[in-house]
């Protein structure tokens, strides 16, 4: 139950009943303290008052009087001395005295001070003023009452003085100990249930983890978010950034500096991009969409953090898939030239069987007819893309897909109004990926219903290439317009590798540069045509 520090309780517990023990030993001590004071007040107010009635009820009465008058008040001694004497006992004072004008005193209660002088301190007793306060009573703390004695002409002729001691610190503790008592032990017994119930409570909300174990798990957050190359993000409810780690803030664009200075801030508040802050400040889930920010292709993850049957926040996760999508567009591009290459010698041997066959029989003529056939049409394809597309990968591509669209019995053609120059590599790559991925599409789509024809549109303009694939297949429904572009959907039967990449990866090539990738229902709602925008483009 006992942390190593031995008086410090490991248990929340045993924590809040520490606290709330040092809490009441301190409200206690400054009650005592309050008390005492209060009860030094009250003593002044009650005693005070009673005092100074005596002492104006001593000098009003005739023994007195008639002896100050006749300045025979050492005559009178006995008699006033026991008078002074009945006063004080029964009104259970310290002091009762008989002074002069100027205080030194004539007659004493109990003999103690007689021709010595009262402390007068601020009394207005000598301008014929009663006065109640405290006083030195030779060597005691007391509070003192003085009237004038006054003769028949009103001159002051002496001083009626009663005096009482202020109880000792024992007496006014003994006076209010057993109210402190009962208020301490009422104040343990409460606070020792509050105790118990408010760490019942925060255990329950803390998923019953002790203070120790919650600051490990906070320790290890913080490792963990350091540590971890994917970004994490989460947001509350009201848009509250609550964790963000050092990879999200990179990912995400924000100056470098302490999470905490993000932390506890609106998603609002923040520099972001647009496109960034409403995939923060949304809660809805999503999964594996694509963001291109800046120069980085982030894929991002969103899940809700569900609270009873309330949404309370949600957690993004981003994964920097920059130079993944470089390797997937050059393995895109790859994989269409060896899908061609496979094509070609296909047909290649195709044609060399039957080159051999001829020669086999004697058909020379026949061959050299054959020979010059082949050569026509290929040089026909060839300089019907060449003299469209001055791009020498552009244009190999093309011809490499109109071999292979001509083999699943599909006429891939260049339209007319096709003009694109030489381009620079990396515009020329990304032409070449986009072009590949939405010409194979359009093959399949059409071939899928019997289709025959596919026709590309290629141009420069304002330095963004501008590029049209537009097929014979059975078009892009409007509902799954919206789908189409995300990673995974597919209108093919799943395969070991995988669908749904291709479009996926030509609007990722597409937005990376600051463009964008469309569909559209083709001519007399047949098919359908992409239409795909690349800028940044310098000509080669």
């Amino acid at each position: 139950m006992w942390s190593r520090s031995r008086w410090w309780p490991a248990t929340l517990a045993g924590q809040f009943l520490v606290l709330q023990l040092s809490v009441l030993l301190a409200v206690v001590a400054v009650a005592s303290v309050v008390s005492v004071q209060q009860s030094d007040a009250d003593f002044r107010e009650t005693r005070g008052a009673r005092l100074r009635a005596e002492a104006e009820s001593m000098a009003n009465i005739r023994l007195v009087r008639k002896a100050y008058i006749r300045d025979d008040v050492v005559g009178n001694r006995v008699s006033l001395t026991s008078y002074t004497q009945r006063v004080r006992n029964n009104l259970q004072a310290s002091g009762v005295y008989l002074t002069d004008p100027t205080g030194v005193v004539q007659v004493s209660s109990d003999f103690v001070g007689r021709g010595q002088r009262v402390d007068l301190g601020s009394s207005t007793v000598q301008q014929g003023r009663p006065w109640t306060g405290d006083v030195d009573d030779f060597g005691e703390r007391a509070i003192a009452a003085h009237v004038p004695v006054l003769d028949n002409e009103g001159d002051l002729v002496g001083i009626s003085v009663v005096t009482q001691s202020y109880p000792s610190l024992a007496e006014r503790a003994r006076g209010v100990l057993p109210d402190l008592l009962t208020f301490a032990g009422l104040g343990l017994g409460l606070g020792a249930a509050g105790s118990f119930l408010l760490s019942r409570l925060i255990r329950r909300r803390t998923r019953g983890l002790e203070p120790a174990a919650i600051a490990a798990l906070a320790d290890q957050r913080e490792a963990l978010l350091h540590s971890i190359r994917e970004g994490v993000v989460a947001v509350a409810e009201d848009g509250t950034v609550t964790v963000l780690s050092d990879s999200a803030r990179e990912l995400i664009g924000l100056e470098p500096g302490p999470a905490g200075d993000v932390v506890g801030r609106n998603v609002d508040e923040l520099d972001l991009d647009a496109a960034v802050r409403d995939l923060l400040a949304d809660d809805a889930e999503i999964r594996d969409h694509v963001v291109v920010l800046a120069d980085r292709v982030l894929v991002v993850n969103r899940n809700p953090v569900v609270e009873g049957s309330r949404r309370v926040a949600s957690v993004t996760t981003l994964r920097d898939r920059t130079e993944l999508l470089a390797l997937q567009s050059e393995l895109s591009a790859r994989e269409s030239i060896t899908n061609t290459l496979r094509a070609q010698t296909h047909e290649f041997h195709n044609q060399l069987h039957t080159i051999s066959g001829l020669v086999q029989l004697g058909e020379y003529d026949e061959v050299s007819r054959l020979v010059g056939t082949l050569s026509r049409r290929r040089a026909e394809i060839s300089d019907a893309v060449t003299a469209r597309v001055e791009d020498p990968a552009v244009a190999a591509l093309l011809i490499a897909k109109t071999s292979l669209a001509s083999e699943r019995g599909v006429e891939l053609r260049v339209s007319d109004g096709s003009d694109l120059p030489r381009l620079d590599p990396e515009s020329s790559t990304d032409v070449g990926t986009v072009l590949g991925n939405l010409v194979d599409n359009a093959v399949d789509a059409s071939v899928s219903v019997g289709g025959t024809g596919v026709e590309v549109e290629l141009g420069l303009d304002d330095g963004a290439v501008r590029l049209a694939v537009a097929d014979t297949g059975p078009g892009v429904p409007s509902e799954v317009l919206s789908e189409i572009f995300r990673r995974g959907w597919s209108s093919k039967a799943p395969t070991v590798e995988g669908r749904g990449v291709g479009l996926a990866l030509v609007q990722v090539v597409c937005e990376r540069r600051g463009g964008e990738v469309v569909v559209r229902a083709g001519a007399d709602d047949t098919g359908a045509v992409f239409e795909a925008r690349l800028p940044g483009v310098e000509v080669g």
